[in-house]
């Protein structure tokens, strides 16, 4: 099962603001707090409540201090911290990510070095807190795939440690480059914390998917002003990919993909095959070249590869590594598709899948012999591949294995609607 965790920045997004949706959305609290203290022992107490924003109800994260006179922090100590805490790698591995996004976008907005950034607003324990809470939470609900919307940044201005500063922020809009923002109201609406978080949680900015909801949680700022709700949204549910449910009675079944695709003009020809072959061997629902014009009149193909949730990254890498593109554009596509069912037959001693594309009452509409099957029962038999194909085409008809278009299996009985998933894809 695919669990997506879709964030709504819509109206802004802090790093206590996301902490309590996830708490609100069934993140448990004393676990939580539990890889807080990991991080930062006897240093502070995670404390929700409930709280209305702008007439909604909303849960808000309190981070008590219990330790006081916590000093500001370089991004050498926090990763010390971190490096050192006895929490899951995961844990740790996505709450380092966020903070070298952060020493990242400090180092380039201050025009220092990276290791030298000495955190102030999000190097306190506050902060801290919020990142390990935010990034625990996400864990502890078992997500293993993230998107946001749009992120409103605000408008006017804020002061920091550094004074007055215009909203959004530098580091913020540093961290928001490539992201898909607008204004969205007045003050500081999405904090450098919250931006980084967005960042390094995410995999891609859309809106919400299609997913078979399961829990939603509301995050409170500590703001609260007329005519716009200071919350955070966070959607809980599982991608119908994962799934492969119906939509209702009489509509055939539905799956959230992703095509990956990538322009290559420069890679020897006798390479795509094996590059198609890793691809299909490592998840592949389908992938494919399409010739095509590039400037200049450059001949290249289009390589295109259709993935789940489950194996779009580590496909991507495949793509990056295999060729010679240096990126690879990503979209979400919707599948539609007859289910289907494996059986076999035998030639020439030999066990030969068949395909079977069934309807929604469970009919056969077409069937296809395996060809890899094929070509390797003609080589045991050292007869060419088009007699196994005839003879395997031959035994499924035999057995009733037949379409709609006539002939002594088109009477047969339906077979169950139940079947086993392909990677070939329409």
């Amino acid at each position: 099962m695919t669990t997506h965790l879709w964030i709504d920045a819509g109206a802004g997004v802090a790093g206590d603001m996301l902490l309590a949706a996830l708490v609100d959305a069934g993140a448990p609290l004393e676990e939580v707090q539990a890889t807080v203290d990991a991080v930062l022992p006897g240093t502070v107490r995670l404390v929700a409540g409930e709280v209305t924003r702008a007439g909604l109800r909303a849960c808000k994260v309190d981070v008590e201090v219990l330790a006081p006179d916590q000093p500001d922090r370089r991004w050498s100590d926090i990763r010390g911290l971190l490096d050192g805490a006895p929490i899951s790698e995961t844990v740790r591995t996505s709450a380092l990510g966020v903070f070298a996004l952060l020493a990242r976008a400090e180092a380039h907005v201050h025009g220092v070095p990276a290791t030298d950034v000495h955190f102030h607003e999000v190097g306190a324990w506050d902060s801290i807190a919020d990142v390990v809470g935010a990034v625990a939470a996400v864990h502890l609900l078992g997500i293993t795939s993230v998107s946001a919307g749009p992120v409103a940044l605000g408008s006017g201005t804020a002061r920091t440690s550094h004074g007055v500063v215009g909203v959004p922020a530098p580091a913020t809009l540093e961290l928001a480059t490539g992201w898909q923002v607008a204004a969205g109201g007045k003050g500081e609406l999405t904090t450098p914390t919250g931006m980084a978080l967005i960042r390094g949680l995410t995999d891609v900015c859309e809106g919400l998917p299609t997913v078979r909801i399961t829990a939603s949680g509301t995050g409170a700022g500590s703001r609260d002003v007329d005519g716009r709700a200071n919350v955070t949204r966070v959607v809980v549910g599982e991608l119908l990919d994962a799934a492969r449910a119906t939509s209702g009675p009489g509509e055939p079944a539905s799956e959230s993909l992703w095509v990956l695709e990538a322009n290559v003009d420069d890679l020897d020809p006798r390479l795509w095959p094996g590059v198609l072959a890793a691809l299909m061997d490592a998840g592949a629902a389908d992938a494919w070249l399409t010739p095509i014009l590039m400037k200049k009149g450059r001949p290249a193909h289009t390589l295109s590869v259709l993935a789940d949730d489950q194996h779009r990254v580590a496909l991507r890498d495949i793509v990056l590594t295999h060729t010679s593109t240096l990126g690879v554009r990503e979209h979400r596509v919707d599948r539609s598709s007859h289910g289907r069912r494996f059986e076999s037959v035998t030639v020439r001693d030999q066990e030969v899948r068949v395909k079977l594309s069934l309807d929604l009452e469970g009919r056969v509409v077409h069937m296809t012999p395996e060809f890899e099957d094929v070509r390797t029962a003609a080589e045991l038999a050292g007869i060419p591949s088009r007699v196994v194909l005839a003879e395997a085409t031959a035994a499924a008809h035999a057995a009733g294995w037949d379409s709609y278009a006539g002939g002594p299996g088109s009477q047969c009985t339906a077979l169950s609607a139940t079947s086993s998933p392909s990677r070939s894809g329409p």
